[in-house]
């Protein structure tokens, strides 16, 4: 399956912006996802805007949700209650436009021209078609989109129309509460899709408009969530509105004129979001919409905000990859879906898809521990701390989650909007204890990287300290005085509620040794951290001598091997297997004692990190949009460079081709921080967390260089890769203690405003590993011919 690159002339190469320049409707629900726009707060779907032509048009605000009692069919004790979903809250994006009586519809109407774009550099959507109108006039409209950024609830939308002779023009702006647009629950069919509500979501609160001024506010029935929105329209003539009709469900603004041949008509439609949690104030929706009413701003100003923050991001933000143009754009892409999931979204979580749909549900997982926070510590440290923050305000609902596990100190919920779990699957929810590592990992690597010394004595110190509670009551120590923990789900969903998963030890031994570091915090005694060192210390790592690799968990390597003839039609298993057919065999969705191997770098060997590569690798199935990326960093790490550059391209396209299937549903934006992660870590070879920045670089031998930045302790080091030589740059006006770096074992001192280069001698590739038979057999023929 591909999208972008399956038609460059549809979809050019152009290094600034995302281009359309053929509509095709099949596409529409994925070109929704890929033209989206936001601000981490406030996301806008990159629909079209006429006659209702859209598959899954909507707006949502990032934390904005419903709840509903979980229906378990076998209820037990501890199961997830409450579920939570992100709600479409009501959409401004939409027009209807007729000309001489013709309603102007891609569908219906013939085309002439046309082009849209998003344009990485600006933040601005446009979309400019050409049609054929019935009348014989050839008219041309133009629409354009962007969010604000100081003012993270604006909306700006400019419509243009022109003509080349005299037409009679019927303008329609709408205001649409589609409830909840999906008309089927697509998660009974598919469980990464959003369900949807049985009954009304938004209860209409305050519905006010005159002369083209909204003033709209609504409440979520059942969470008690208020959302209002402001509309102001302004146009280019001194017109009034010809009609301005309100409801609870649309809302409208009505132009009717005459347009002469060349003349321009334009229309300014400003819209500003507020949101309120709950409350049983007898004028709250009025106080609501008085307070969108009063953060509007002119669509201009909203332009002008997107155009700022852009300028400031790429100059810190951009990676420029040398000889390759076509991955250039795809990387352009990333970074700027990244930064609009995370710029604006304040002391929040992220959700999987960011604010570009509502796949998920809208919830916040360990992805955006393990796969944002590496590129928001580096890139807006500032960003990166208001995630951390918004796990810390979610710890008193963590410790009464751990109370009800029957665990000490605090356990996050593995999905999750307002802190309570969500997941009512518990295999491959709660049992995903490694959760409580992610964050405390997250929070010692922005601590490592920003010397933000306020953190780590207050939120970073208490993070570590009640998860390390949680994993000290977890596990045990057995009879061969080994600490184990049993009963866990990895990263590896298509092993479940295992023992000694590997990857969940080996972090949960890093957040141990995080939380004994920690000295002089209220309630923590001498022997407390006496036994989180000795648990770290004696944490059990399952290893196989026959293989001689790391098993995955203490039993995967006596499952039964995947049968690889399987055929592409049955992947992702996750759709075509019952979860106990995959769990009893040798199969993985990503990759998990190869993520742990990543991120726990310093604590295996080069031998060791190869032989579970090799191991692990072919059996991965890559069904899940995290795993790509991860592969493709160790397999740099390791010298196979193809084998790096072909993960590294499968995941750099995941959305853009819509290689899973459902980039309808939202970007996912865990593996667009995984590119980030790719680049940096993956070709560049950097590692943290160690005594300085480590960088062992892998560039590919089709590119000819790799240019980064990252933000470390405050100083904004560049970073230039070669074939022969890695380059760094300390800014001329940095005036603080002298920074080093460690390149391959040398240690390299870093004088201010100075390039220094380092030379770099080829990286031969490794001898493929060779594995002896788990499942010997060559018995069998004599066993059957003795019973014979």
């Amino acid at each position: 399956m591909a999208l972008i690159n399956s038609d460059r002339l549809r979809f050019p190469c152009e290094p600034w912006q995302l281009v359309e320049t053929s509509h095709e409707a099949d596409d529409d629900g994925t070109l929704e996802t890929l033209m989206a726009l936001g601000n981490g707060h406030l996301g806008i779907r990159g629909s079209h805007s006429f006659g209702g032509d859209g598959v899954l048009p909507g707006t949502f605000i990032n934390g904005f949700h419903e709840i509903w009692d979980i229906k378990h069919a076998e209820n037990a004790y501890g199961f997830a209650r409450t579920g939570q979903r992100i709600v479409y809250v009501p959409d401004a994006a939409n027009f209807t436009v007729s000309i001489d009586g013709e309603m102007l519809s891609l569908a219906d109407s013939t085309v002439l021209d046309y082009r849209r774009s998003v344009d990485f550099s600006t933040g601005i959507y446009r979309c400019a078609v050409t049609w054929a109108a019935r009348s014989g006039a050839t008219v041309t409209t133009v629409v354009r989109r962007a969010v604000g950024f100081e003012s993270r609830g604006s909306l700006g939308i400019e419509l243009a129309i022109t003509a080349d002779r005299e037409v009679y023009a019927d303008v329609r702006s709408d205001i649409v509460n589609r409830q909840d647009k999906p008309v089927e629950d697509q998660s009974a069919h598919d469980p990464r899709r959003a369900g949807r509500h049985a009954d009304r979501i938004l209860l209409p609160l305050h519905l006010h408009g005159v002369d083209g001024s909204l003033e709209l506010a609504w409440e979520t029935a059942a969470s008690r969530q208020g959302v209002a929105m402001a509309v102001e329209h302004t146009i280019n003539t001194d017109q009034q509105p010809f009609e301005t009709v309100v409801g609870q469900d649309e809302s409208t603004v009505r132009y009717v004129l005459g347009l002469g041949a060349g003349e321009k008509f334009v229309l300014h439609k400003s819209v500003s979001y507020a949101t309120a949690g709950t409350s049983a104030a007898p004028d709250r929706g009025e106080t609501l919409a008085a307070e969108a009413q009063a953060a509007l701003i002119s669509v201009d100003a909203i332009f002008a905000q997107s155009v700022a923050h852009y300028a400031n991001y790429w100059a810190t933000a951009d990676i420029v990859v040398g000889g390759e143009p076509e991955l250039q754009q795809a990387i352009r892409w990333n970074l700027f879906v990244l930064s609009q999931a995370t710029a604006r979204a304040g002391v929040s979580g992220i959700p999987a898809k960011g604010v570009s749909g509502s796949g998920y549900e809208g919830h916040y997982f360990w992805d955006q521990e393990i796969y944002l926070l590496p590129y928001l510590t580096y890139t807006n440290p500032t960003a990166a701390r208001q995630v951390l923050e918004s796990r810390h305000r979610m710890l008193p609902a963590a410790r009464r989650r751990a109370t009800e596990l029957s665990v000490d100190g605090a356990l996050f919920a593995w999905r999750t909007i307002n802190g309570l779990e969500a997941s009512a699957y518990y295999a491959a929810g709660t049992a995903q204890f490694h959760i409580n590592a992610a964050i405390a990992f997250a929070a010692k690597r922005y601590e490592w990287a920003t010397g933000d010394a306020a953190f780590r004595q207050d939120m970073g110190a208490e993070l570590f300290i009640e998860t390390a509670r949680m994993w000290v009551s977890l596990g045990f120590f057995g009879k061969d005085g080994m600490f184990h923990i049993h009963g866990v789900t990895g990263p590896d969903e298509y092993t479940a509620v295992v023992n000694d998963n590997l990857y969940t030890n080996v972090m949960a031994r890093f957040n141990l040794r995080a939380a004994a570091e920690v000295e002089g915090y209220p309630g923590v005694t001498d022997t407390e951290r006496l036994v989180w060192k000795q648990a770290a210390d004696r944490m059990s790592v399952p290893y196989d001598a026959h293989l001689q690799v790391h098993s995955q968990d203490n039993d995967f390597m006596t499952l039964e091997p995947w049968d690889w003839s399987t055929p592409r039609s049955k992947y992702p298993l996750l759709l075509h297997f019952h979860p106990l057919v995959i769990y009893r065999h040798q199969v993985l969705k990503q990759a998990d004692a190869v993520l742990a191997m990543f991120l726990q770098w310093q604590d295996f060997t080069a031998e060791e990190k190869q032989r579970a590569f090799d191991f692990y690798d072919p059996i991965t199935t890559g069904d899940s949009t995290l795993s790509a990326c991860v592969q493709g960093i160790m397999a740099a790490e390791l010298g196979y460079s193809h084998t790096a550059l072909n993960h590294f391209t499968d995941a750099l396209f995941i959305d853009l081709d819509n290689s899973h299937g459902n980039t309808i549903d939202g970007v996912h934006i865990a593996s667009t921080g995984g590119i980030w992660s790719s680049l940096v870590c993956g070709f560049a070879g950097m590692r943290d967390q160690g005594q300085h920045l480590f960088f062992d670089p892998r560039l590919p031998a089709s590119w000819s260089s790799l240019t980064f930045k990252l933000s470390v302790r405050g100083v904004l080091l560049d970073v230039e890769l070669r074939p022969d030589a890695i380059s760094f740059t300390l800014p001329a006006t940095y005036d603080g203690v002298a920074r080093a770096v460690n390149v391959r074992g040398t240690l390299v001192e870093l004088p201010v405003g100075e390039k220094t280069t380092v030379a770099l001698a080829p990286v031969p590739a490794p001898t493929p590993s060779i594995f002896p038979s788990s499942f010997p057999t060559a018995g069998f023929p004599v066993i059957g011919k003795g019973l014979s």
